[in-house]
C-alpha cells in the first residue's frame, strides 16, 4: 500500500521533472488535480489558470462533472474560485448551503449542490504578489478541512505556480533565442546578397547595399525578406537598380 509520504514524494518528483523535461502544463495540472484528491480529504478538484489577458480558463479537473461546474462558474463569473483569483485571498470552508453563499453566488451554489458538493475551498496559485490562477477543493461532506490538509493544498498550489512560471520563463527565453538566431541568420543572408548585387551591378558593396536598402524602405519591405527573394531568384534585381536610378536615396 502506498503511504501518504510516498505519495508526497512522487508529487514533488513530478514537479521537479516538469522543470527539466518538456513541460505540458495541461497534463501537469491534470495530474496535480488527481494527486490532490488522493492526498486530501476532498471529493474533487478543479484548477483555473489565467491567460495573458487576465481571463480565467479551466485547465484541469479531477472529473468531468467538476470541469463542467468550473466552466459554469466562469460563464457566470461566480464562485469562491473566481473571487480567490481576483483578490489573491483564499476562501476556506465555504458552505454551499449557507444562505449567505447562496445569495452571493446563486447559480454557482445551485449547480455545485446538484453536482453533489456541500462545501468548497479556493486557494490562489500565487508567487509573492503575482496570482496566476486558483485551486478549487470540493467536498461532499460539510466537515471543514483540517489545517494539515489546507497547508498541504497551499503547498501544492505554490509548487504548481513555480513550475508554471518557470515554464513560461523558459518559453520566453526560447522565443528570444529564436528571434536572435533569426536575426543572425538574416544578417548573414543580407551580407551574401550585398556581395551578389555588388558583383552583378559592378559597383562597391556599400553603394549596392544603399540601393538595396532604399528600395526596401520605399516598398515597406523587410531587408531580410527582400534579401531572401533575391537569393532565391524571386526578385528581379534590375528592377531594384532601375527604381533607385529614378528615385533620390534616403540618407543612411
Amino acid at each position: 500500500m502506498t503511504t501518504r509520504n510516498q505519495q508526497l514524494t512522487e508529487v514533488f518528483v513530478e514537479v521537479a521533472d516538469s522543470l527539466i523535461d518538456d513541460f505540458d502544463v495541461i497534463d501537469f495540472l491534470q495530474n496535480l488535480s488527481a494527486r490532490c484528491v488522493e492526498l486530501l480529504d476532498v471529493a474533487a478538484v478543479g484548477i483555473l489558470l489565467a491567460d495573458d489577458h487576465d481571463r480565467l480558463h479551466i485547465l484541469a479537473a479531477s472529473d468531468e462533472d467538476t470541469r463542467l461546474l468550473e466552466l459554469f462558474a466562469l460563464q457566470h463569473d461566480q464562485g469562491p474560485c473566481v473571487e480567490c483569483y481576483s483578490d489573491g485571498h483564499p476562501r476556506i470552508g465555504v458552505s454551499l448551503t449557507d444562505p449567505a453563499a447562496i445569495a452571493r453566488w446563486p447559480q454557482f451554489t445551485q449547480s455545485a449542490q446538484e453536482t453533489g458538493f456541500v462545501a468548497t475551498n479556493a486557494l490562489p496559485l500565487r508567487l509573492r504578489g503575482r496570482v496566476i490562477g486558483a485551486l478549487s477543493l470540493f467536498q461532499n461532506n460539510p466537515e471543514p478541512l483540517g489545517t494539515p490538509d489546507l497547508q498541504l493544498a497551499q503547498a501544492l498550489a505554490d509548487v504548481a505556480t513555480i513550475a508554471i512560471l518557470q515554464q513560461r520563463t523558459l518559453a520566453q527565453s526560447e522565443a528570444e533565442r529564436d528571434q536572435l538566431q533569426y536575426a543572425l541568420n538574416s544578417r548573414v543572408l543580407i551580407e551574401q546578397v550585398k556581395g551578389i548585387l555588388a558583383e552583378r551591378w559592378q559597383m562597391p558593396i556599400d553603394e549596392a547595399f544603399s540601393i538595396f536598402r532604399a528600395y526596401a524602405r520605399a516598398h515597406s519591405r523587410k531587408l531580410s525578406d527582400l534579401a531572401r527573394e533575391v537569393a532565391e531568384g524571386r526578385q528581379d534585381t534590375d528592377s531594384i537598380r532601375a527604381y533607385n536610378a529614378r528615385t533620390p536615396r534616403p540618407r543612411a
